[in-house]
């Protein structure tokens, strides 16, 4: 039996967007036309593939198996692509690139540039997002580079050393521990922190820390970027653990201070994560040796 490939990438699309009318607005294509090619694909294979009793339809048993070599299919047909483009010496393709909210922020910008020079007929695409969604975009195949900050365990993905990063407490300016030269952890004690959401790496590295030093820190405020942390910092809303890079400019203009903590010292990896068992688009690979060559 072979199937119609393009029901099965309309098939794939409902899936990814989460409903008939986004497939159809990402395909350009009117949602009556949709419906109507999932269902000559339930036809063909015999075996109903999405669950539409709730308002949002969701792929049964079958569905999440098919959309997952759906998946691999589209990805090894735009590896072919790149890999051809590659011939032609990547004057025309495209690059989908997720990396964690501070690499995306602060890091990303400079290599996407430098990237740009190199190749400009090569179009960026860019997700900033926290860890655990990198990885999941990774895994499903809707990225080919994928940076992050925060720790990374997946049986399909290897973790890559990449660079490393500083993160620093900081305290909103005149701050009375920012006066100190070095700040015992035991006052830290009554502080407020303001955090990363759940899934960020900072949070995650930045909790592990501060455990580790035995400075139990209490969670006043939970927010979804960096910047926004800093604001909050400034606002007088509390203390918060950032990379040194994001601050730097804060910092520089006293709108920020740090607080040294005696005996601590904050370092993480930076990385990269590769999908086992597969190859890197040309794209990918001259991204990559960006990477390694600190440009």
């Amino acid at each position: 039996m072979a199937l119609n490939l393009n029901a099965l990438r309309v098939f794939a699309a409902v899936v990814e967007r989460g409903g008939f009318s986004r497939a159809a607005e990402s395909l350009r294509v009117s949602q009556p036309a949709v419906s109507k090619a999932v269902r000559e694909l339930e036809r063909q294979v015999g075996v109903e593939l999405l669950d539409r009793r709730q308002r949002t339809p969701h792929p049964t048993e079958a569905g999440v198996l098919l959309a997952e070599r759906a998946r691999e299919l589209f990805a090894a047909e735009r590896a072919a692509e790149e890999e051809l483009r590659a011939v032609r010496g990547l004057a025309r393709g495209a690059l989908r690139i997720a990396a964690s909210t501070t690499v995306a922020t602060y890091l990303l910008p400079a290599l996407l540039a430098a990237f740009r020079r190199r190749h400009p007929g090569i179009s960026l695409f860019v997700a900033s997002t926290n860890t655990r969604r990198v990885a999941r975009l990774l895994v499903h195949r809707r990225v080919e580079v994928a940076l992050v900050e925060g720790p990374v365990s997946h049986p399909r993905i290897e973790v890559v050393p990449w660079r490393e990063d500083e993160l620093i407490i900081v305290a909103p300016a005149g701050h009375p521990l920012a006066r100190r030269r070095a700040v015992p952890a035991r006052l830290l004690a009554g502080e407020s922190f303001i955090v990363r959401e759940p899934g960020s790496g900072t949070r995650a590295v930045a909790h592990a820390a501060l455990r580790a030093a035995n400075i139990q820190a209490r969670t006043a405020l939970v927010l979804g970027s960096t910047e926004a942390i800093k604001q909050a910092v400034g606002a007088g809303l509390g203390l918060a653990v950032v990379s040194r890079d994001a601050c730097a400019d804060q910092l520089a203009s006293g709108k920020l201070a740090q607080v040294r903590v005696a005996n601590l010292v904050i370092r993480r990896p930076l990385t990269r994560l590769i999908l086992r068992g597969t190859k890197p688009t040309a794209a990918a690979a001259a991204f990559e040796s960006l990477l390694g060559s600190g440009s």
